[in-house]
């Protein structure tokens, strides 16, 4: 099964004249359902706004945090994953669907200083918060990268401009012979020891409620530790 993951950054707009094809599945991200009408599954957190919430019809899905918190606590909850939307919908796409790939456009969670952007006008750039879980955003890319690659998953990327995601970059056309990134598989599994030392997981999903206990100097060796394993280079974003 192949994924299409539409965010709504500004680019996200072009992808509603796209043809079906190579994707066997769209799945829309907060806003994104609005891009097209034939998206299959939207996804949403709590406090999303109820005027702004897709509305499913025959043959669409809606998934909310009952669904996507037991799905983001199978690999390891919110803490180690990175507590954004993306990161989010994709934790849920393979825990629920087993995909061979996912394919993202417009979530690259790089927001220019001035003019659109969102494809709807001015957002609020989330990602960018100061939060615990996402002081290095490209180790949250790589982390999730390489756990799809352990199930056989390729994630790629399809946005052509600045990105926070290290995915390798791909055109439509190419989705369909994408091959997951392993990466270093050794130093990938030292990495999940050092999440299961730690104990970080929170089941309810509002990690923010016990953040007095993270060590987020342990958290930025982790994250150094997912970066090294898909051999790229540590970036600090708070």
């Amino acid at each position: 099964m192949r994924i299409l993951m539409l965010g709504s950054a500004p680019m996200a707009a072009t992808a509603a004249a796209w043809p079906r094809d190579p994707f066997d599945l769209i799945l829309a991200i907060n806003n994104a359902w609005r891009v097209r009408p034939d998206w299959d599954l939207a996804i949403h957190p709590h406090d999303f706004p109820p005027d702004r919430q897709a509305v499913a019809r025959p043959g669409q899905q809606v998934v909310t945090e009952v669904d996507f918190v037991p799905a983001q606590n199978a690999y390891g909850g919110f803490v180690y994953a990175g507590a954004t939307m993306a990161f989010t919908a994709a934790y849920w796409a393979l825990h629920a669907l087993k995909p061979s790939v996912i394919a993202v456009y417009g979530c690259d969670m790089h927001y220019p200083k001035s003019g659109p952007t969102h494809f709807y006008g001015t957002g609020s750039p989330d990602p960018l918060r100061q939060d615990v879980t996402l002081r290095c955003l490209e180790a949250k890319a790589a982390r999730l990268m390489l756990l799809a690659a352990r199930q056989g998953c390729a994630m790629v990327n399809l946005s052509a401009g600045p990105s926070r995601l290290v995915f390798p970059r791909a055109r439509q056309a190419e989705v369909a012979a994408a091959v997951p990134f392993a990466g270093n598989r050794a130093a990938v599994a030292a990495a999940l020891r050092i999440e299961a030392e730690l104990g970080y997981v929170v089941p309810s999903g509002r990690y923010w409620e016990e953040a007095g206990r993270f060590d987020v100097a342990a958290l930025d060796r982790l994250d150094a530790m997912w970066l090294a394993a898909a051999a790229l280079p540590w970036r600090q974003t708070a």
